[in-house]
């Protein structure tokens, strides 16, 4: 952890950013939200979430991101971020914290983050983050979506993500470079703005060392049902 502080200074993250009471929000009354973006099950029975919660002002932001799965009644592969957020411009924003990966394939993983997010021309939804880690770690995960409204209840909504790492982690299955890409198609109904179910199909696949380590196939593709809220 001590690694991790001296990273998040290294930065240029004030570490006064994650104690509540430092939060200096001005006049400006501090609002949250928390919405659950994918809550989901595959056809081989498989649970997936994908989550955002944040609480804050437009000027500061604490954001917490988590995503994972789980598989046969136990979690399979998960991380969570705690981030600080402030604004760059009127659509894009930088994000520093935290990231912490756990799942029963190997040993927990500990990361400094540094990122930006917001809407790219065209409305695309883009999320671009490095990591840096203990023992010389070191990976970046991109992410886009673009909410396409048919009607105005009915949203098509594809997906592009992509993990990259510094250096292989062989207890943990993931070899350096692209380790990993996923495609997802999801159409949701809005029964209202914040409840929304959804089917989909999510292709995942494994590149280079990642296939070559896993016992899994490179590429897998599943149907998908779930359920998106926010409150």
């Amino acid at each position: 952890m001590k690694r991790l502080i001296v990273m998040l200074i290294s930065l240029g993250l004030p570490m006064t950013a994650f104690a509540m009471g430092g939060m200096d929000m001005g006049h400006e009354p501090a609002i949250h939200l928390v919405r659950v973006e994918q809550l989901e099950v595959t056809q081989d029975n498989a649970q997936r979430w994908e989550l955002q919660a944040w609480y804050g002002n437009d000027a500061h932001k604490l954001w917490l991101r988590s995503e994972g799965e789980r598989r046969d009644g136990r979690l399979h592969e998960g991380d969570v971020e705690v981030l600080w957020n402030r604004p760059l411009s009127a659509f894009w924003s930088t994000q520093a914290g935290l990231r912490h990966d756990f799942g029963i394939e190997g040993p927990s993983r500990e990361w400094a983050a540094l990122g930006v997010q917001g809407l790219a021309p065209y409305w695309f939804e883009v999320e671009a983050t490095a990591y840096v880690g203990t023992a010389g770690r070191t990976a970046a995960r991109l992410r886009t979506h673009y909410d396409l409204r048919i009607t105005q209840r009915l949203v098509l909504q594809p997906e592009l993500e992509a993990n990259v790492y510094g250096r292989r982690d062989a207890e943990n299955g993931i070899g350096s470079g692209l380790s990993e890409g996923r495609m997802a198609i999801r159409l949701r109904y809005e029964i209202r703005r914040e409840l929304a179910p959804y089917l989909g199909i999510v292709h995942t696949r494994r590149f280079g060392d990642t296939a070559n380590m896993t016992n899994e196939d490179a590429g897998d593709t599943q149907l998908v049902a779930g359920l998106r809220f926010w409150f």
